[in-house]
C-alpha cells in the first residue's frame, strides 16, 4: 500500500486538507495524518468538526467519517517520536502540510524539529523526499518571504493556497478541489477533478475590453 505523510497546521485552509485526506483514501493510499492543536481550532472553526484530542480516538473517529480501512488511516500525537515518520528508515517519502501555517514554515527552515510535525518535514528533506507545504497567508512578510525561499532552494515544492479562476468555478467547492488537484498532480497521484488547461471545452469568446481583441501585450 503506497504511504504518505499528511499534516494539518493552524493555518486558515481547512477544506483544503479535508478534502485531499478524502481524496488520498479514496485511491487506497495510507495516510499517516499528524494534526496540530492550532489545526484542531481551524477546523472546528471553517469545517465545523471537531477533532478529537487524543490520537487513537481521533484515528477512529476519521476512520469511520471516511469509511476507510483501520489500517489505511492513522493519526499521531505531537510528541510520538516512536511512530514511522519520525525516522528516515520508516517515513513515506512523500508529505504534504496542508494548510500550513507561517510558523511552520519558519520551524522547518530552521530545522527546529520541536513536534512530530517539524521532525517528519525535516526526515523528509534530509533523505531528498517529497515536502510540500500549502502556506495560506496574506499579505507575506518578507520573514515568511525568506523563509520560503530557503525551503524551495532545498527542494521542497511550495504551493500557496491561491487557486486559478479559468475553469469558471461556480462554488467554494470547485475552488478547493482546484487546489487539491494540484497537489495530487505533485504526489503522482491520478486525479479527475478539474479540467486541465487546452482540455476544458472551448474557450470563451473575449470581450470588448480584453487584451486578446483589442491586440495589447500581455
Amino acid at each position: 500500500m503506497r504511504e504518505i505523510t499528511l499534516a494539518f497546521t493552524g493555518a486558515s485552509g481547512a477544506p483544503y486538507g479535508w478534502r485531499l485526506l478524502e481524496l488520498l483514501l479514496q485511491q487506497g493510499i495510507r495516510v499517516h495524518l499528524l494534526v496540530s492543536s492550532a489545526a484542531r481550532v481551524v477546523f472546528a472553526t471553517e469545517h465545523n468538526i471537531k477533532l478529537a484530542g487524543a490520537p487513537d480516538k481521533c484515528t477512529r473517529q476519521l476512520q469511520e467519517l471516511f469509511n476507510c480501512a483501520d489500517n489505511q488511516l492513522t493519526v499521531y500525537g505531537k510528541d510520538d517520536w516512536f511512530s514511522p515518520v519520525a525516522s528516515g528508515s520508516a517515513a513515506p517519502k512523500q508529505m504534504v502540510i496542508c494548510p500550513c501555517s507561517t510558523g511552520t514554515v519558519a520551524a522547518i527552515a530552521c530545522g527546529a524539529s520541536d513536534n512530530l510535525i517539524e521532525r517528519a518535514a525535516d526526515v523528509v528533506i534530509k533523505e531528498g523526499g517529497k515536502l510540500i507545504l500549502v502556506p495560506r497567508e496574506s499579505p507575506l512578510s518578507a520573514i515568511h518571504l525568506e523563509n520560503l525561499l530557503k525551503l524551495a532552494r532545498l527542494g521542497v515544492t511550495i504551493m500557496p493556497a491561491a487557486p486559478g479562476f479559468y475553469h469558471q468555478p461556480k462554488q467554494i467547492s470547485d475552488l478547493v478541489d482546484f487546489m487539491v488537484a494540484r497537489i495530487l498532480d505533485q504526489l503522482g497521484v491520478s486525479q479527475q477533478l478539474t479540467a486541465r488547461w487546452g482540455y476544458g471545452g472551448e474557450r470563451p469568446a473575449p470581450d470588448s475590453g480584453s487584451r486578446a481583441e483589442t491586440g495589447e501585450s500581455e
